[in-house]
């Protein structure tokens, strides 16, 4: 197996994780608010983290000198996710995956502007497979056809703007630094960063509200692993196209959890995308 081909299948493990993540707001249907259920998500992973350091005896490597750049990556990664799992709340989540998957070029584009990453010939055919295959899905399930849907679409792309941003670190502190640093900053400064907003809108829930929302803690936690295995071992340009795959999770939740069967037209854009990161899995 492939660098490329490793990288691919930790970031498609990744984004099958954070498909439910991103669906949580969702699925609590109004039962807790979004920035309620990050808080307590962060609040699971944090110590469970320092736990795992402490045992693998990684506690030294914590000591990062790279600290204002993992404070913005948990600013960019957390509005991101903030950002797309209210905006999945008040949208059909196809519509607010696909539009959320525009992240994966803004992507290739940062890696070859702050990187100097190149973009070899199949690549680029790669990408532009997934990227047909995201417009067909886009045009077959309506998106933007309800003009009530404006604040919902705005911030879905700015948190995929957000997430691009967030890859763009992850790539360059995964080269530097252990995954378990990177994970133990980005839920220690999600959580500060979430405290505020997450008081503001608290909601009482019984004990398994509570539990789930805990229980997004270490589900997060193996996301995060995944992702930074995978940016580990390939560039931007071959990892941040195979996100695409978000929207064929996506489908499977809408299927089984809430009964949106797709149609003829979904099922051909998912074949793009798949075709398109498969290809991209043959690239050197």
């Amino acid at each position: 197996m492939s660098a490329n081909q490793a990288a691919i299948l930790w970031v498609l493990a990744s984004t099958a994780i954070f498909s439910l993540v991103f669906a949580s707001a969702k699925f609590a249907d109004g039962a807790a608010g979004t920035f309620q259920i990050l808080f307590l998500r962060f609040l699971a992973a944090f110590p469970l983290l320092l736990l795992y350091a402490t045992i693998t005896r990684q506690t030294l490597a914590l000591r990062s000198p790279r600290l204002m750049s993992h404070f913005w990556r948990a600013v960019f990664g957390v509005g991101a996710v903030a950002a797309i799992t209210w905006a999945s709340a008040r949208m059909p989540i196809a519509d607010a995956t696909a539009l959320s998957m525009s992240y994966g070029i803004l992507t290739v584009l940062l890696g070859v502007l702050f990187l100097g990453e190149r973009v070899s010939a199949p690549q680029g055919v790669a990408v532009l497979l997934t990227v047909l295959g995201a417009a067909i899905v886009l045009r077959s399930q309506g998106a933007f056809s309800d003009s009530s849907l404006g604040w919902p679409v705005l911030v879905v792309l700015f948190g995929a703007i957000l997430m691009a941003l967030e890859a763009l670190l992850i790539r360059v502190l995964s080269q530097a630094e252990a995954a378990v640093t990177l994970m133990v900053y980005v839920s220690g400064f999600g959580m500060l960063l979430m405290a505020g907003p997450a008081i503001w809108e608290w909601q009482a829930m019984g004990p398994w509200g509570y539990a789930l929302c805990l229980a997004l803690g270490p589900v997060s936690i193996l996301g995060q692993y995944c992702t930074i295995r995978g940016y580990r071992l390939a560039p931007l340009s071959v990892v941040g196209p195979v996100d695409y795959s978000w929207l064929l999770f996506a489908i499977a939740i809408g299927v089984f959890g809430f009964g949106e069967w797709p149609g003829p037209a979904v099922l051909v854009g998912g074949g793009l995308i798949v075709w398109g990161g498969i290809r991209l899995s043959r690239t050197n």
